[in-house]
């Protein structure tokens, strides 16, 4: 318990590393993780809404399995995946598939303009699977105008 109340060392603003944004190497295992968290999300959303405030057994059960799953996959994804694809990704897909299986179920109406939302969030999560980060290196360097950027010797 001692370990942890201690309080963890703080860098300095004025290091280097304190200005550099992290760069994340993305593998297919994170993208594979990733889409099925979406899926979960999407289970334990109807899982949620069947369970009528907890009152119904199995659906219940079935949301206490598929929430902790589906966070745990999104925070392996986003080992790999930046935060701000992976968390949009997520959600994104999430969202349609839990719409397109409500449809599917018979508890919401399709129509035209649902289809052709559903069809923009996922052409907007593709996009964003293949623009990711842009793959650009960390700039080392920082903002100029940062009193904590390094500067150069000599």
């Amino acid at each position: 318990m001692a370990g942890f109340l201690r309080r963890r060392a703080v860098r300095p603003a004025s290091t280097a590393a304190a200005a550099v944004p992290e760069t994340k190497a993305a593998r297919g295992s994170h993208w594979i993780v990733l889409l099925v968290s979406a899926a979960l999300e999407a289970v334990w959303a109807l899982a949620l809404h069947e369970a009528h405030g907890f009152s119904v057994l199995a659906p219940s059960l079935v949301f206490l399995v598929a929430f902790p799953l589906s966070m745990a996959g999104l925070g392996y994804a986003m080992r790999g995946i930046a935060i701000s694809v992976a968390y949009a990704v997520w959600t994104g897909l999430g969202a349609a598939i839990t719409v397109s299986a409500a449809m599917l179920l018979g508890s919401e109406a399709p129509s035209v303009l649902k289809l052709l939302f559903l069809a923009g969030i996922i052409g907007c999560v593709i996009g964003l699977k293949f623009v990711g980060d842009g793959g650009r290196p960390a700039d080392p360097g920082g903002d100029p105008g940062d009193p904590a950027a390094p500067r150069p010797i000599g």
